[in-house]
């Protein structure tokens, strides 16, 4: 118990990092930052295998360790997101640190240009960064009053050369845009994702997985969410076709807003996102968006955590 508390008390206190100089200043080498991922790791000094799971491992001179059991050496980067970086630890923990404290996000070309790295290397670490939003097992349960929506996110035509404007994009069509679906509890949590479409077989399912029986659902007049009315759930709409934003209790402001602040993080820090990494910028805008009553050090804690968790190469090549 005496070693335990000993080995707990080399981690530091994260609500001291409450900006990046205070963050540099703590981890000044890199022998202090990787002291500091073994601690946070295995804080019993239990060193456990990530190849085959083995306890006990035990530590070598230069630094790594050593699996008696498979013989495999590895390092305490090994099945991190730091796995195999040539880049000091310190530039990983301030992006870390400033991708969790900007609340409109932070670009490739602004984060190169804080760490002092090139534009594609602080583009690479954003796309590995982001794999730790990942809306992890999408077991949130949301509750009480729910308001659905779907968004639309793409170019608009108006802003399009002549010769890459497409008719019929106007309104739901996905000729030039991708739906994005999105649920959020009031005064609670958000939960959004990439769909294929917006029909009623696609966005019901996602209804009833996620939104708890009983609670009232608050929607537009969009024709998809008319199996609701007849479902497990008190279904109330507003018309917005009709200029009705409100009708007593029942509108959808609530996610129209975190439809706003996804937009403006989209259009105004990363300027254009393709299809196929899109979920990722969601995933960030869910978590901003969860975490927003938190500090700046708590998101960082949270960031941090996931980080060291068990985490591979697929995690980052692999897109929704």
């Amino acid at each position: 118990m005496i070693v335990k508390d000993a080995i707990q008390r080399m981690i530091p206190d994260f609500s001291r990092f409450t900006d990046p100089i205070s963050l540099a200043q703590y981890f000044s080498s890199q022998k202090v930052c990787k002291e500091f991922l073994k601690n946070a790791r295995w804080s019993d000094g239990d060193i456990i295998c990530p190849h085959c799971g083995h306890h006990h491992c035990y530590s070598r001179r230069d630094g790594a360790f050593r699996c008696p059991n498979c013989g495999c050496n590895f390092s305490v980067t090994v099945g991190t997101i730091f796995e195999n970086t040539k880049l000091p630890l310190v530039k990983w923990f301030l992006a870390m640190y400033f991708v969790s404290s900007h609340r409109k996000g932070i670009s490739s070309c602004q984060l190169s240009r804080d760490i002092c790295t090139t534009q594609t290397t602080a583009w690479y670490m954003l796309q590995k960064i982001r794999s730790l939003y990942v809306q992890h097992g999408m077991n949130i349960v949301l509750t009480d009053d729910v308001e659905c929506d779907e968004s639309y996110i793409g170019g608009r035509e108006t802003n399009k050369h002549e010769s890459n404007k497409q008719k019929g994009t106007q309104g739901r069509s996905l000729k030039a845009k991708t739906p994005v679906f999105g649920m959020v509890q009031r005064g609670g949590k958000v939960i959004a994702m990439k769909t294929e479409n917006t029909a009623a077989t696609t966005l019901s399912p996602i209804i009833r997985q996620f939104v708890k029986p009983n609670s009232r659902v608050f929607t537009d007049e969009y024709v998809g969410y008319n199996s609701l009315r007849e479902s497990e759930y008190t279904h109330a709409i507003v018309h917005h076709r009709q200029k009705e934003f409100v009708s007593g209790e029942a509108h959808t402001n609530t996610i129209e807003g975190f439809w706003g602040q996804l937009k403006r993080m989209i259009f105004g820090t990363y300027h254009f996102v393709s299809a196929k990494y899109l979920q990722r910028y969601v995933d960030e805008a869910v978590f901003r968006y969860n975490t927003r009553k938190l500090e700046q050090s708590e998101c960082f804690v949270i960031m941090f955590e996931r980080s060291i968790g068990t985490f591979t190469y697929e995690d980052v090549r692999n897109v929704a």
